[in-house]
């Protein structure tokens, strides 16, 4: 484990908040596997000398499960006669703790608490019952975490949950952006942002990668070996939230395709349209994909992509090409993997860094198509009548390049159906990419122009 914590300043303060108020408090923090949830609770617990139970549970019986806990209220409460007792369902031990508990705050935390859901979903309704009647009068502060989205969704934090309205807080635990990212690994910065984009902000997976120095080694090694770190990951996270695998492994398949429309993906994998829609709701749901529409466009003609970043790399790349792989015959073609890094920079741009590079702060953005014209980044300030239109390239421009693309750019930006009369907006014309050959007499002629160097400044 990283020696030292990075990040998670917001999340650790929000719990610092709640645990500062009076009475019982209840908080739910949930997030995929390997995104951080048991180190951010450790990090939180140790410090202040702070008391409490904390319970890392398995995926075992009931039964186990109350063992284990058992043993770890014992130790907090330093009560041997409880080590001694028979203790056979929820209800029994939460309410030995509730009868037994200390005056001063402490903390009951239950890491993987989906675990407990799935082997017996009655600990919900005797945590609600003990809640109503004894703990949110309490000192105590609990924290239920775990990775299973869905049923965490489903069954701690929906409207049918018996847990329902009694949470304090509940806290969505997301991958690191790529300021912290990078802090893992020892690449050089170009390489460090290409497998940002690759593998996201997994603070797990940042491990794994920060044991290499070169990103075509660890790639061959970890994703491109039958015996690699990430060969089977998506199978695990897939296979944890649905159990319709072959369905969800077709449909993510068919994006990496480039089939993102509902009708071209129900095609590929063979069922009716309207069949289609309840899988995209539960991947959207989940985090697995994104549907976009064209900004300032109808918002009923969407597209599906996939979001979550180690999925995209895994589906374009190891998925299709798995036998290769498994005989060790597979090479990555740098065209190709720098292909799918143009697709990846692009999001990452307008997520992370566009903000930083305006010079105005804008309301709205997107992308933008129409009839077979598209423009990579569209940003709207309706109040101030200000709008920027920019290209983004994940490689080296010359600059009789970087001229012919902005010229374009502002062709297709005419096409562009803004409300704002032409008279009274102000338009910025920009691009972004790798470097950049001559950006400084660029900008003189009034374009905003950004390489990887801008970006390192601006990250830094």
């Amino acid at each position: 484990m990283i020696s030292r914590f990075i990040d998670r300043e917001e999340e650790i303060s929000r719990l610092e908040a709640e645990w500062e108020k009076e009475k019982g408090r209840l908080i739910v923090l949930y997030g995929r596997r390997r995104i951080g949830k048991t180190r951010l609770l450790m990090e939180f617990v140790k410090t202040k000398n702070r008391r409490g139970i904390l319970y890392i549970a398995e995926e075992s019986s009931a039964l186990i499960q109350i063992n284990g806990l058992k043993e770890k209220i014992a130790e907090f409460l330093n009560d041997p006669l409880l080590r001694t007792l028979e203790i056979r369902d929820w209800e029994q031990l939460f309410g030995y703790l509730a009868k037994n508990m200390p005056e001063d705050r402490f903390y009951l935390i239950i890491d993987e608490f989906s675990y407990l859901i799935r082997s017996d979903s009655r600990v919900l309704s005797v945590l609600q019952k003990l809640w109503d009647t004894k703990f949110s009068s309490s000192s105590v502060f609990i924290v239920l975490s775990g990775s299973m989205l869905g049923l965490m969704s489903e069954k701690v934090l929906s409207y049918a949950s018996p847990l329902y309205g009694r949470r304090s807080r509940d806290i969505l635990l997301t991958g690191l952006p790529f300021e912290y990212a990078k802090e893992f690994v020892r690449l050089p910065f170009k390489q460090a942002l290409q497998l940002y984009l690759i593998i996201g902000g997994v603070p797990e997976y940042l491990l794994k990668a920060s044991e290499y120095r070169n990103l075509a080694e660890f790639l061959k090694k970890e994703f491109f070996s039958k015996n690699g770190y990430f060969y089977r990951e998506p199978y695990f996270i897939i296979s944890q939230e649905f159990k319709e695998l072959k369905t969800y492994f077709s449909i993510l398949n068919a994006l990496a395709y480039g089939y993102t429309k509902p009708t071209e993906i129900a095609n590929f994998i063979g069922i009716e349209t309207r069949g289609i829609y309840p899988y995209l709701e539960n991947l959207l749901r989940l985090g697995f994909i994104d549907r976009q529409v064209s900004i300032l466009g109808s918002p009923k003609k969407g597209i599906y992509l996939i979001k979550d970043s180690i999925f995209d790399f895994w589906f374009n790349f190891v998925f299709k090409h798995r036998e290769e792989i498994e005989m060790g015959a597979f090479r990555l073609i740098e065209g190709e993997k720098n292909t799918y890094v143009g697709k990846k920079f692009e999001s990452f741009v307008r997520n992370e860094i566009f903000r930083f590079l305006l010079p105005f702060e804008f309301e709205k953005i997107g992308r933008w198509w129409h009839k077979g014209e598209e423009i990579d980044i569209v940003a709207v300030n309706d109040k101030r009548k200000r709008i920027a239109f920019f290209e983004v390239k994940w490689g080296r421009l010359s600059y009789r390049e970087a001229e012919k693309l902005l010229n374009a750019l502002r062709d297709k930006a005419k096409l562009v159906d803004w409300h704002v009369k032409a008279e009274d907006k102000q338009e910025h014309y920009g691009i972004i990419a790798e470097s950049i050959e001559g950006k400084e007499e660029l900008r003189n002629q009034g374009f905003m122009v950004y390489d990887l160097e801008d970006l390192k400044v601006a990250i830094l």
